[in-house]
């Protein structure tokens, strides 16, 4: 098994955990927890969009893939992104209801209204990529060729033959409505930041519950303005192993770094996991005595 085989398998296992310990640990039916198994699942969704046909990829001698598979990975790959994005803003909103005004907190955020929210905003991103994917799907390509080792819309909107204002237009809408996302999540942690320098027991929930979800958030923002600004402005004279990395780092660094800071820095997940461990190590114990 090679090494992307091995981070794939590593990777599903350690954010399957995480998942599992949500679902049936009754303590973790909270709305944070339920925000932090929705980034696990999207986790899982990102890297089987890039890993499966990257692997296909290894063991084939053509690189080829059908318009129909390349519209597919390009849908299913931005609705990973616009999810993690919509899961930061929800935690983030979380957060301040907690910390800004608790007394609100669990008639504000229960588990129904939380349940709600997730599914509320995949819907609304859903409902955007498929008309991305549409639009996409109606240009006439001259160009058959990408440079890319997945796929991507920009990429394929360059080898449009005809006009791509349309498609222009609706992702200026589609980045500015993430970009609302952006502020207001960091709109959040301005007050929370603000509370938390008031008070020791301030600074311990904040350090507890925020940090992170802010390291979550410079994870992903980082590796996607990386990755659009060398789509964009990127030199041709890099070396393809360069290349190669920079194309696909934002779907290989973030899904691996969220499950783990989030297993390791929560408290109630950490120590579940540690209680999971140290069982299994026990029961393993047991059966080579036997």
């Amino acid at each position: 098994m090679g090494p992307p085989a091995q981070s794939h398998s590593f990777l599903s296992n350690f954010t399957g955990a995480l998942i599992v310990n949500i679902i049936l640990e009754e303590k973790l039916h909270e709305p944070m927890y339920i925000f932090v198994g929705n980034v696990c699942i999207n986790s899982l969704n990102g890297t089987a969009a890039f890993y499966l046909k990257f692997l296909f990829d290894l063991l084939s001698n053509t690189h080829v893939i059908s318009y129909a598979a390349y519209l597919l990975q390009v849908f299913v790959v931005y609705s990973y992104v616009a999810t993690d994005f919509s899961n930061l803003a929800l935690m983030a909103y979380d957060r301040y209801v907690a910390i800004c005004r608790p007394l609100e907190y669990h008639s504000v955020m229960t588990k129904h209204n939380a349940l709600l929210m997730v599914c509320f905003s995949r819907l609304l991103l859903l409902l955007c990529q498929t008309v991305v994917t549409i639009m996409t799907s109606k240009l006439e390509l001259c160009v058959s060729k990408i440079d890319k080792l997945y796929c991507e819309n920009w990429s394929i909107v360059k080898l449009a033959c005809g006009s791509t204002r349309a498609n222009d237009i609706f992702g200026l809408i589609i980045t500015a409505f993430y970009c609302i996302h952006f502020l207001l999540i960091a709109c959040s942690y301005v007050q929370l930041v603000k509370l938390a320098l008031k008070s020791r027991e301030g600074k311990r929930k904040f350090t507890q519950t925020c940090v992170p979800h802010l390291f979550c958030l410079l994870n992903v923002s980082l590796a996607l303005l990386f990755d659009v600004m060398y789509s964009r402005y990127g030199s041709a004279s890099l070396p393809q192993g360069v290349k190669n990395f920079m194309a696909i780092q934002f779907l290989i660094i973030p899904p691996i770094l969220n499950p783990i800071i989030y297993g390791l820095i929560l408290t109630k997940i950490r120590n579940k996991i540690i209680y999971l461990c140290v069982m299994t190590g026990q029961r393993l114990k047991l059966r080579v005595k036997v």
